[in-house]
């Protein structure tokens, strides 16, 4: 045990935060917990694939084949994995027209359409502050080269 670390249970002052003791009201709060079910929907939705993939699909259908081309770098069992892994979620609606040979179309559902909505605004605020953080980079950038020497 470290120095000047309580061996008491209930002495948690300046580890824990008083609200965490109460229940902190705020819905913006999560478990990050690996089990917690929001900070799961979170690692699957904020992804990269799957963020191009809720991308490309806005108000428009899609196959495989013309996401894969439109996806630069993604193999083809990465795009199967994110799109089975988004169909499973209830973001994306996979429709298999019975036609020879089998022709499959990908799209958002209502739901995928609210997630694109939100992904949008991100992109946005990338746009928007893209100059602030690449002055940002270059400046720890600097500081890290100077420390170095």
């Amino acid at each position: 045990m470290e120095e000047g670390t309580s061996k008491s249970p209930s002495h948690l002052g300046g580890t824990v935060d008083d609200a965490t003791l109460v229940g902190d009201p705020d819905p913006f709060q999560w478990d990050t917990r690996e089990g917690c079910e929001v900070r799961q929907i979170l690692d699957r939705v904020a992804d990269k694939w799957s963020l191009l993939v809720i991308a490309l699909l806005d108000r428009r259908k899609l196959r495989f084949t013309q996401l894969r081309r439109e996806i630069d770098g993604i193999s083809q069992r990465m795009l199967t994995v994110t799109l089975r892994q988004l169909e499973r979620d209830g973001l994306v609606e996979r429709t298999v027209h019975a036609v020879v040979p089998p022709r499959v179309e990908y799209e958002l559902t209502p739901l995928g359409g609210t997630l694109h909505t939100t992904i949008r605004a991100l992109v946005t605020w990338t746009e928007e502050h893209q100059g602030e953080i690449a002055a940002a980079r270059a400046d720890y950038d600097a500081r890290e080269a100077a420390d170095t020497y």
